[in-house]
């Protein structure tokens, strides 16, 4: 389809993600306008920033200072797209997801549902603009008309006096929160909670999928799900991404998407995800999934476990700890407390203490990233 209609161009709007009333009037000005919007992330240093725009060719900068910038070598968008989400860049060069202003509404429709919402209810959003994990909290609340709160950032006393009843997090934010205030969580990026409020919903999803689209293991409405014969997870959903930006192909010709993801249907119908394909360590000929790992070794606190080079073994199953959670812990308490729920081979046989974990903007820790840094 040509981007030019009755000489319309459909420009993509890069626009400066800080949270607050002027992002959410940007955004509007911008659909009305028949254009898509890029989220930028205000943290991103300058050659990062630089990156970006190069990458997904914007034809406008804005932000609450510039009301609007033109920049070199912009490239349209296509009509009916609406936005233009950068994948969270954990590995690679991050890419585009091209969403649809149908795949936005089709996600709000299905959310709203399965939540029960209802003009009551009032969202609000708290984490970064430029994640689909706090961008479609907006796009969720202006399709259905429900009412909205948007903060700068997370501040533990702005959420509490926020007087919302629906609010999407992230795990580590949870015990900072007053959960019983909510009437409903949605909580996605990272590893569910063990013990986690009843009140709260874990969702699977991805930028290309807009937001989550499986709630508590159960497929949203219009949600399909495949799982091939080594455990690939594919999805097709009304939600789901048009393409990446500049026309990269996003899901086969029948409309699956390869999510990356390994997992199964538990006995009661449930999906369980395993984790990312790339992630799976293979350790002496036998597979392990970190997340199960790390789920396991969470008594101790933060813990990223990932597979490093090994002569012998192939790949090392590693347990990389935080200085701040490092006292007292040890690679045998480790491999006990493993051993304890898993197989044998599923327990760390190193333990690498590290300053900090690397993390995403929300909050995922950055696995391939200590690999990386640590197979010298």
């Amino acid at each position: 389809v040509c981007p030019v209609v009755c000489g319309f161009v459909h420009r993509l709007i890069a626009l400066d993600a800080t949270g607050g009333a002027w992002f959410v009037d940007a955004l509007r000005r911008a659909w009305d306008d028949g254009d898509a919007v890029l989220p930028v992330d205000p943290r991103l240093p300058t050659p990062a920033r630089t990156a970006l725009l190069r990458s997904m060719r914007p034809s406008v900068w804005r932000d609450a200072s510039h009301d609007g910038v033109a920049l070199d070598d912009g490239e349209p968008v296509e009509p009916g797209d609406a936005l233009v989400v950068a994948t969270s860049g954990t590995s690679g060069e991050p890419k585009g997801a091209v969403l649809t202003v149908d795949a936005i509404a089709a996600s709000a429709h299905a959310t709203s549902a399965r939540l029960a919402v209802t003009a009551d209810d009032v969202w609000l959003a708290c984490l970064p603009l430029a994640h689909v994990g706090g961008l479609s909290v907006i796009t969720r609340a202006l399709h259905s008309g429900t009412g909205l709160i948007v903060h700068a950032g997370f501040d533990t006393d702005a959420v509490r006096a926020s007087g919302a009843t629906l609010v999407s997090l992230v795990s580590t934010l949870v015990d900072r929160v007053d959960s019983s205030s909510f009437r409903a969580i949605v909580l996605g990026g990272g590893r569910p909670l063990k013990d986690r409020p009843t009140n709260a919903v874990t969702t699977y999803g991805m930028t290309e999928t807009g937001s989550g689209v499986v709630y508590d293991g159960v497929p949203l409405d219009g949600v399909e799900i495949r799982i091939d014969d080594v455990g690939s997870i594919s999805l097709r959903c009304p939600m789901l991404a048009r393409s990446y930006r500049l026309g990269a192909p996003l899901s086969d010709d029948d409309g699956w998407f390869d999510t990356g993801d390994s997992g199964r249907w538990l006995d009661d119908g449930r999906l369980h995800v395993d984790g990312r394909r790339g992630d799976v360590i293979v350790t002496g000929g036998e597979k392990v999934w970190p997340d199960a790992v790390e789920a396991v070794l969470s008594v101790f606190g933060d813990v990223c476990v990932a597979g490093l080079p090994d002569d012998v073994w192939g790949e090392t199953v590693t347990a990389f700890v935080p200085v701040v959670s490092s006292d007292g812990v040890t690679l045998d308490r480790l491999r006990d407390e493993v051993k304890r729920v898993l197989p044998a081979y599923c327990a760390p046989r190193r333990l690498v203490v590290v300053e900090a974990l690397p993390r995403t903007a929300l909050g995922k820790i950055q696995r391939r990233r200590l690999v990386r840094d640590h197979s010298a």
